[in-house]
């Protein structure tokens, strides 16, 4: 009699099953641990293991998502930053790995030890997150104009016990009126209206990703109206684009912002700019 593991007979097995998908190796063992809801070590052990009918088509129909361009991260509801993993849905980007250069340069800043944080457009909230779990006594503000994204947002950080993030519903600075803080941060939509790479992101919320003004109408905002809500020598740390970097500088010199510097991410592509405010 088989065991209770191996009892659901079905018509392939695991082996069987991730050869005939034809998507990468890797991806199609992902999937089908997520439909299984089983490790993805288990399918390398076990690939003799035979899976249920219902569970094949419900592979099967992943497997054809994936065929037509959907992200795995949006299938498999979740991705990996800075070593946790966090639950995603396409009400939110999937998070990048150049962001976590953006964390990187934020936590080397030196702010105070109870910094008073705010990342606009969180989104699934890995920045503001992520923050907070590296520097436990700052206070971490997390806002979004998408109340989807903060449902997103506000799950992980219940995940991850997150206690010192809150969370606030409204667009950049609305959403945190007559607040100063020590840091303010965003990953803010910056690609231009009618680029050519929005075609290989049919899947993720354009409202994230595209910003009028050859994409920098977004960054203009926050930089001109961050001052007003940073204290004294308070920094401003930006994402932006690829070709974009320039830019930011110019619009920060504009406004007279203070010691302006672009960091590049591990593709040598110029990533982040920050600046700060004077010091009085």
């Amino acid at each position: 009699m088989p065991s209770s593991e191996d009892s659901v007979v079905g018509e392939l097995r695991v082996g069987d099953l991730l050869s005939a998908s034809t998507l990468p190796t890797l991806e199609a063992r992902a999937l089908l641990a997520h439909q299984l809801g089983v490790a993805r070590e288990r399918l390398v052990m076990r690939p003799e293991q035979r899976v249920a009918s219902e569970d094949m088509r419900g592979f099967a129909q992943l497997v054809k998502r994936r065929k037509r361009g959907e992200p795995l991260a949006y299938l498999l509801g979740e991705k990996e930053f800075y070593g946790r993993m966090f639950a995603v849905s396409p009400a939110v980007l999937i998070p990048r790995p150049e962001t976590e250069l953006l964390v990187e340069i934020v936590l080397a800043l030196g702010l105070p030890d109870e910094a008073h944080v705010v990342d606009l457009g969180t989104g699934s909230g890995c920045i503001a997150i992520t923050l907070a779990l590296e520097r436990a006594a700052w206070r971490i503000t997390a806002s979004d104009l998408l109340q989807q994204a903060i449902g997103v947002a506000r799950g992980n950080a219940e995940k991850w016990q997150a206690h010192n993030v809150t969370f606030r519903h409204g667009s950049w600075f609305s959403a945190v009126p007559e607040q100063r803080f020590d840091l303010i941060v965003s990953n803010p939509p910056y690609v231009a209206v009618g680029d050519p790479h929005l075609d290989a992101l049919p899947f993720e919320p354009m409202p994230a990703l595209v910003a009028e003004g050859n994409g920098l109408a977004c960054l203009q905002a926050i930089i001109e109206g961050a001052p007003s809500h940073l204290v004294p020598g308070g920094f401003l740390v930006l994402e932006h684009g690829h070709d974009q970097a320039d830019a930011v500088r110019d619009l920060f010199a504009t406004h007279g912002w203070c010691d302006v510097r672009t960091e590049a991410d591990f593709a040598s592509i110029e990533r982040v700019t920050l600046a700060r405010t004077a010091v009085v």
